[in-house]
């Protein structure tokens, strides 16, 4: 079984995307009270439009939802955002907020989406019989139920032409019902190793979330992927000498300062005060540091 969730959004949001190529997208809520719990990863987020429009217009594989302000939100994900700035993002936020003071950040709900597609209007899906016209965000289906296996077999029978995903194609006429493994693009990886971190760099502990930044292992130029493992939160100081090579991580998971910053710069003494401090492990095991990147990092950019 495989779960689905419908939600409710605007054609302005739709229409943007659609008019454009990315990989991943926001889907985002104005409220960031409650974190969206709905799907596990790799299982299928889909966009129905405000009525009148009772149709199911696209979607994407969930990847992660979080509750974020809408400054990292924009940082993330830019227009992936579904709109054309930051300040237009905020203005919408407002008006569904009703909250006009320019200075605030708000906190919005994210559901993170990566294989996007958006369906031009002859692909459109008629809702569900199921669905209520008192329904405002979204309601979920299951491929256990009559509505949810008839909905993940149209979605699949235009996967092939529409996502290109071989994963999803079912056997036979379309198979079991499978979740597919979400390919991370760098928004995704950036919140998912943020949240995984608790918020928190994994050397220092700092908790000032506009100044910890997911950094690969890995450089993804030097063929780095954007996948937890692979990823560090680090206060945004140590996030650049680690790319540089200053500081590294040892087999132990001990912070490690090279002798090359005292000679390059006859500094560095916070730095060294960190000398030997154990990261920080991520709340998930599996999200943790591969030993391969980190012995990458060792082996190359560092200093040593």
């Amino acid at each position: 079984m495989v779960s689905i969730f419908v939600g409710v959004t605007d054609q302005n949001w739709f229409d943007f995307l659609s008019a454009r190529q990315f990989t991943e997208v926001n889907f985002w809520a104005p409220s960031g009270r409650t974190n969206f719990k709905a799907l596990d990863p790799g299982e299928l987020f889909l966009f129905k439009l405000h009525a009148p429009l009772n149709f199911i217009v696209g979607g994407g594989i969930f990847s992660h939802a979080s509750l974020l302000p809408m400054s990292l939100a924009w940082d993330a994900f830019g227009e992936s955002n579904g709109v054309s700035s930051a300040i237009e993002m905020k203005r919408r936020i407002g008006r569904y907020r009703n909250d006009s003071d320019p200075r605030s950040d708000p906190t919005i709900g994210c559901r993170i989406l990566t294989q996007p597609f958006f369906w031009p209007r002859e692909k459109w899906i008629r809702v569900p019989a199921s669905w209520s016209p008192n329904i405002v965000v979204g309601r979920g289906y299951d491929t256990a139920n009559a509505d949810g296996l008839q909905l993940w077999n149209e979605v699949m029978a235009r996967a092939a032409s529409i996502i290109g995903t071989e994963e999803i194609i079912d056997r036979p006429r379309f198979g079991t019902p499978v979740l597919v493994k979400p390919r991370l693009g760098q928004g995704a990886f950036r919140v998912l190793v943020t949240d995984s971190y608790e918020r928190r760099c994994a050397v220092s502990g700092e908790r000032t979330l506009p100044i910890l930044d997911a950094a690969h292992i890995r450089s993804y130029s030097a063929g780095g992927v954007h996948d937890p493992s692979n990823g560090l939160l680090l206060r945004t100081d140590i996030h650049k000498l680690f790319d540089l090579g200053y500081v590294t991580i040892d087999e132990d998971k001990r912070f490690v300062v090279s002798g090359r910053l005292k000679a390059d710069f006859d500094n560095g003494k916070h730095y060294y005060d960190l000398q030997g401090t154990r990261l920080r492990p991520p709340t998930t095991t599996a999200r943790g540091p591969s030993e391969d990147s980190l012995r990458w990092h060792r082996d190359h950019p560092f200093l040593g």
